[in-house]
């Protein structure tokens, strides 16, 4: 199997725009091991380096320092190997539906061999009779299944999902989330989402990873053991989302508050 993530002492700064201050340390010595086929969550405080860290594993940034590995190759671009969904559909406005789920075969000059998974991923992400469609013409929801669709259509190993589903509405996001499972059943692809919803995280994930504040670095790593489909009432699933948020620092603790009238 492959898609197998290995991320060692990863270091990423940034120059800060006010040269009179030090520069800003996004992630700060950060280690995670990835398996091959599992679904994993990031989540933690914003701009604590969850999306550079996802970036960085897409080679569309590099490490300061460290290295992260796929297989045993440490990545230092972009590749084939890996898509990635954001959380808005980036989709090309002068394309149609379906030209625009071709761009990347179309760039790798594999259309002609691969035309058909155009039609499949289509299918796949219920899409069929919009092919023709522009962007502008389709809801939320579909614009974020025609970008998975154009993320998946290349077979990569790995699935990178920035906060894919946060602009869309809770029952919308319901659904897509379901639907992300089910490519992911079938394909037995690594997915990596970014997300600042503890309910997505446990509902979709075999593991979350809790970061902490910036410089970043893995504040818990919890495995989720629960059976699928998952039921987000049930208790063993609140007590996952309690752990989470108490980790956090979120957990609405509050001291006992004496009273004087």
């Amino acid at each position: 199997m492959v898609g197998e993530i290995s991320i060692k002492d990863v270091y990423k700064q940034f120059p800060n725009t006010d040269p009179a201050k030090e520069d800003i340390v996004a992630l700060n010595g950060f280690s995670l091991d990835i398996k091959p086929g599992s679904f994993v969550s990031l989540i933690g405080p914003s701009g604590c380096g969850k999306s550079t860290l996802l970036r960085i594993i897409g080679g569309l940034d590099k490490a300061t320092k460290g290295t992260i590995e796929l297989d045993g190759k440490e990545i230092k671009k972009p590749g084939s190997d890996r898509g990635f969904a954001f959380q808005g559909s980036n989709l090309f406005p002068w394309l149609t539906v379906e030209k625009n789920i071709a761009f990347g075969l179309k760039a790798r000059h594999i259309y002609k061999q691969q035309k058909k998974d155009v039609a499949d991923f289509i299918k796949l992400v219920g899409l069929e009779g919009f092919e023709k469609s522009y962007p502008h013409q389709l809801s939320g929801g579909m614009q974020q299944r025609a970008s998975l669709a154009r993320a998946l259509v290349g077979h990569p190993s790995v699935l990178l999902l920035d906060e894919p589903l946060g602009a869309l509405d809770a029952f919308t996001r319901m659904n897509l989330q379901d639907e992300i499972i089910n490519i992911w059943k079938k394909h037995n692809m690594t997915m990596v989402m970014v997300t600042h919803d503890v309910d997505e995280a446990i509902y979709m994930s075999d593991q979350v990873v809790v970061m902490s504040a910036r410089p970043s670095k893995v504040e818990a790593i919890i495995d989720i053991n629960l059976p699928r489909p998952r039921a987000r009432a049930q208790d063993t699933f609140q007590e996952y989302r309690t752990k989470i948020l108490n980790v956090l620092n979120l957990g609405g603790q509050v001291d006992e508050v004496e009273y004087y009238l």
